[in-house]
């Protein structure tokens, strides 16, 4: 088959786009597919034999300056000038923008594919490709929307809220109409039916994965009282917030040190809450890694956690298993899914609880053993990319056999 894999946005290091896109392209060309990889900026990393299509946005949100100001010599068409103005009136863009982007040069090729696989942009081009159409939803992003309002301290903070996550209804909207929709969990699917309207059966679930020839456990000695989480923003759903409080609990008692695979937004949750429970000297940002570093930090650590008040799947939860690192994580959407019994779980939000199974895996080095190989043998059984995409491959031909 000839794939064209959309991606309105790519980070290779963080955020779980980006690793999709490479992994995915990555396993189907193995497997005899012909995939060109379509994306918006930031730009993702494929490995060799992938081709690239750049859909260059304004780049609004970019570091270090996000909501800048374009030049006028920047804006090429109209859908240059609908990005600027929407972004000035506090709404977010490039799903829409991107959709119409991969739209107007899918139509000028569709010859030359099959198929198209959008990676939750969910945008109104989607339905104008000239091609058969399918998305991946990992979450429904309206449950961000929700968790960011219920964390909003302001009104003036809701309405900025409510204005930025306007897209969400326009995804609903599109999902229901594309030709194919995949999600990565049955809570997911779910979700998808509460939040986008789509039936049940017309979701098909496909768990993403991890190379296990990366993400492998080594024999030698951890770190001593060294917990890691993973996280690709610093917002709510990702549950840092009680994550550093557990670990200000814990360090009452006891040595403890945090390494927080991510970046705090200045002045943001994470930032606040660092200063607030006086943990400067325990706790460290290393900002986005690039995957043999990540794979580093876990196989070091003496326990892993997942804290998120919501996961569609969790990349991290698996990435941490899969390198035998005992896991601590939240009972929050597909996480019990995910993890089953090869995690100790607590119930989202309840810091005691956390600071608790911590300190009882901390405490238990026999636990540790346990589940680090039960952790690793779940996901060796159930969640490998070459699985996802023989999965995947599978599916377009069930989607191309209806169109």
């Amino acid at each position: 088959m000839r794939i064209a894999l959309l991606s309105y946005r790519s980070k290779p290091h963080s955020g779980g786009q980006g690793v999709y896109v490479r992994a995915l392209s990555r396993e189907l060309r193995e497997l005899g597919h012909r995939v060109e990889v379509v994306s918006g900026q930031p730009w993702p990393e494929l490995d060799d034999g992938v081709p690239l299509t750049k859909l260059p946005s304004l780049d609004l949100y970019r570091e270090p300056d996000p909501f800048r100001t374009p030049h006028w010599r920047e804006f090429r068409d109209w859908v240059d000038v609908a990005e600027y103005a929407a972004m000035c009136t506090a709404a977010f863009p490039e799903p829409l923008t991107f959709s119409l982007r991969a739209a107007r040069m899918l139509r000028a090729r569709r010859h030359e594919f099959d198929l198209a696989h959008d990676n939750q942009s969910l945008g109104w081009g989607l339905l104008r490709t000239g091609l058969p159409t399918v998305a991946t939803v990992h979450h429904p992003v309206a449950i961000d929307r929700r968790l960011e309002l219920d964390a909003a301290t302001s009104l003036r903070r809701r309405v900025t809220l409510r204005r930025w996550y306007a897209f969400t209804g326009m995804q609903a909207k599109v999902a229901r109409r594309l030709d194919g929709v995949t999600t990565v969990s049955t809570n997911s699917r779910t979700d998808i039916g509460t939040h986008l309207g789509l039936a049940p059966e017309r979701v098909e679930v496909i768990p993403v994965g991890i190379d296990p020839d990366v993400f492998t456990p080594v024999d030698r000695p951890r770190d001593d009282a060294h917990v890691v989480v993973t996280t690709s923003a610093d917002v709510p759903l990702k549950g840092l917030v009680p994550l550093l409080e557990a670990v200000a609990k814990l360090r009452t008692e006891r040595e403890l040190r945090l390494t927080v695979v991510g970046s705090a937004k200045p002045g943001g949750l994470a930032a606040v809450a660092v200063d607030r429970l006086g943990l400067a000297d325990a706790v460290r940002f290393t900002g986005p890694l690039p995957q043999a570093e990540l794979v580093a930090v876990l196989q070091s650590a003496t326990v892993a956690a997942v804290p998120s008040l919501y996961e569609g799947f969790s990349l991290p939860a698996i990435e941490a298993m899969a390198c035998g690192t005992p896991l601590v994580a939240t009972d929050a959407g597909a996480l019990p899914e995910v993890v089953g019994d090869a995690a100790v779980q607590v119930p989202a939000g309840d810091v005691d609880a956390l600071a608790a199974a911590l300190a009882r895996v901390l405490d238990d080095p026999a636990l540790q053993r346990h589940l680090g190989t039960a952790g690793r043998a779940r996901v060796l059984e159930n969640y490998t990319w070459r699985a996802t995409a023989v999965a995947t491959a599978a599916w377009y031909e069930e989607v191309l056999a209806r169109c």
